[in-house]
């Protein structure tokens, strides 16, 4: 390149270095600001404690709930702990690793009788939501995984296997179990018991040593041996006696303790495998005798259910016959109680019929009394009126007798009223003379006897023809 070129581009570019160191300080003054408020804000999710340190005014901050928050950029460092975490020891089922789940190996723990045994165990954790607690934890472990090796790990190891030598390998895997659990959790949780390691009696299965008596290595023999075990120590109310629990300190709650399929060592579990061997013949050999005895008692049952079913057949048959017996006699009864009731009644109808006799007596006793006192009164009323009557016609007669010429004359007149015109045309002959008597001693013409004969002829004569 010429020298007159040279000297056109230095003459072009010289003018624009200036604005270029102004653009590109710009530019990183930008970029500066960006930086500097980005490091000045943090955010804060769900299900995680953060805890702010910041070296320049020697504070310390705690976030459990999310959002966002500030901090002094370049003097303030942010720490992340999970709230729950998990720490799975040799339970990898799900083959799942997430930062709040730490995988291990089986915790592998020493009985009392010195069998071992690998567990696997799953444990889960929960920070406290204090502050304060939260603080005092990270002054201790500084970190998340800090606080996981060097307190929760080794926390979980400890008291399983402490818990592990309160048993014995047999009692541990023949029920013994559940019971560990239960105590695991609650040592995890309140702290460990205090144990004192005393020498107890221990019924125990093992294989049975070889010698010239026994030449089977596979027999199993029960003996009681004498085994060190850690026995827990109570205090005056019944309560076990503790140590204190190094989670109390920071308020980590223990939420949930799982056991997995224990894992026994190779001596253990031929022995356990023994045992059951033992055990299956030994109830297998007790059913053979339970159902020989069964069979044996159903024999005999049945013998029995025949005597006393023959004993029922003559009971019914003798109660039959006492039955129909007592039937005869009861038919028998009540026939004769029907026969008393039949003459009692015939007994009562013929006293009804005697009272209905003597009533109908008696009421016509009472009529004929009736009708005998009537015809008494009627025979009194007749008698008073005869004798009424009688007195009329005596004093008739008393009166006639005192006007007797009047009362003659007045039948001498109604005489000659009807004589008279009788013997109008009639002819009589009369004897020339009479001369009688009337009874008096008078003496009687013949005119005077015709005259009386013949009126009383006509009078008797027109009464018949009057009277009805």
């Amino acid at each position: 390149m010429d020298a007159s070129a040279v000297s056109r581009k230095e003459k072009w570019v010289s003018p624009l270095i200036p604005n270029l160191k102004k653009y590109l300080l710009a530019i990183a003054s930008s970029l500066f600001a960006v930086f500097l408020a980005m490091s000045s804000f943090f955010t804060t999710e769900l299900g995680y404690t953060y805890v702010v340190q910041d070296t320049l005014f020697g504070s310390i901050r705690v976030f459990t709930e999310p959002g966002v928050h500030f901090k002094v950029p370049f003097f303030s460092n942010v720490y992340t702990y999970n709230q729950a975490m998990t720490l799975s020891f040799g339970n990898q089922e799900s083959g799942e690793k997430i930062r709040s789940t730490r995988q291990l190996g089986e915790v592998e723990v020493q009985f009392a009788d010195t069998y071992t045994a690998r567990i696997p165990a799953t444990f889960r954790f929960r920070l406290s939501s204090d502050p304060e607690k939260i603080v005092a934890m990270h002054r201790e472990f500084r970190s998340y995984d800090n606080l996981i090796d060097s307190l929760l790990i080794k926390n979980a190891k400890n008291v399983t296997v402490v818990t592990a030598t309160q048993y014995t390998g047999e009692e541990f895997f023949q029920g013994g179990l559940n019971k560990f659990k239960v105590q695991l959790e609650d040592q995890l949780q309140n702290g460990l018991y205090e144990t004192e390691r005393r020498q107890v009696e221990v019924e125990q299965t093992d294989l049975a040593a070889v010698s010239s008596t026994n030449d089977d290595g596979d027999r199993l023999e029960r003996k009681v041996q004498l085994v060190w075990k850690n026995i827990i120590l109570q205090n005056a109310t019944g309560q076990p006696k503790r140590i204190a629990n190094p989670l109390d300190a920071y308020g980590i709650q223990v939420r949930q303790v799982t056991i997995g399929r224990p894992l026994p060592e190779k001596r253990l579990d031929e022995l356990l495998v023994k045992k059951k061997d033992l055990v299956a013949k030994r109830i297998t050999a007790i059913q053979a005798q339970e159902t020989a005895r069964a069979e044996a008692k159903t024999a005999q049952l049945e013998k029995e259910i025949e005597k006393a079913r023959a004993i029922q057949d003559a009971q019914r048959s003798k109660e039959l016959a006492i039955i129909s017996k007592q039937k005869e006699v009861e038919m028998e009864r009540q026939q004769a109680e029907l026969e008393t009731v039949r003459k009692e009644k015939e007994k009562a109808v013929a006293v009804l019929e005697k009272q209905k006799q003597l009533e109908i007596s008696i009421a016509e006793r009472d009529i004929q009394k009736a009708n005998a006192d009537a015809a008494t009164y009627a025979a009194k009323a007749i008698r008073e009126q005869g004798m009424a009557e009688a007195e009329v016609a005596k004093a008739h007669l008393l009166a006639k007798q005192a006007a007797r010429d009047i009362y003659m004359a007045e039948i001498q007149r109604d005489i000659a009223q009807v004589m008279y015109p009788a013997l109008k045309d009639v002819t009589i002959d009369m004897p020339d003379y009479y001369v009688g008597s009337d009874g008096s001693g008078s003496p009687v013409s013949s005119l005077e006897v015709f005259t009386s004969l013949g009126a009383m002829e006509q009078l008797r004569r027109a009464n018949t023809t009057i009277a009805p």
